[in-house]
């Protein structure tokens, strides 16, 4: 795993370049380390016609992170990710902000790399549960990726 520093701001800043739905959304990055993320989303803004958050709001916010840990936590210029596929159950209405937060471990990490650079992929899952100012789990996502080594 990378043992490099990672400025928030500047990770919200290239999250909104890279995927102009997190720009609309308001996703910040607010924590980015390597092995773990925290991202968070406004509900002013993302709300639907009840007045909680859009379905589709904390859909994409449980995807987001995938893409932030990777940055943290492999080598962007010998990898890349794709997700591959995405399960969500939401359990109660979020009538607040909202986050969600993303691990892994340097063990984990270490296998997934040792994988794509004997195969030239790894595929690999992450499940987070998306929280609300409280703390009470909204949504649980299952994201499946692949990491690919450039060139394959």
């Amino acid at each position: 795993m990378s043992e490099r520093t990672f400025d928030p701001e500047r990770l919200t800043e290239a999250t909104h370049r890279s995927v102009s739905m997190a720009a609309h959304i308001r996703v910040t990055v607010d924590v980015a380390e390597p092995g773990r993320v925290v991202l968070s989303m406004p509900k002013e803004g993302n709300t639907n016609h009840i007045g909680t958050i859009y379905a589709g709001a904390l859909y994409t916010l449980a995807e987001l992170p995938g893409g932030t840990l990777f940055s943290t936590t492999f080598d962007p210029q010998r990898y890349y990710p794709i997700v591959k596929e995405q399960n969500i159950r939401f359990r109660r209405p979020a009538t607040s902000d909202v986050s969600v937060e993303m691990t892994m471990t340097p063990e984990e990490a270490a296998a997934i790399a040792a994988e794509a650079d004997a195969n030239g992929k790894a595929d690999y899952s992450r499940t987070v549960d998306i929280v609300d100012a409280a703390g009470t789990v909204v949504a649980i996502s299952t994201n499946h990726y692949q990491m690919r080594t450039h060139g394959s």
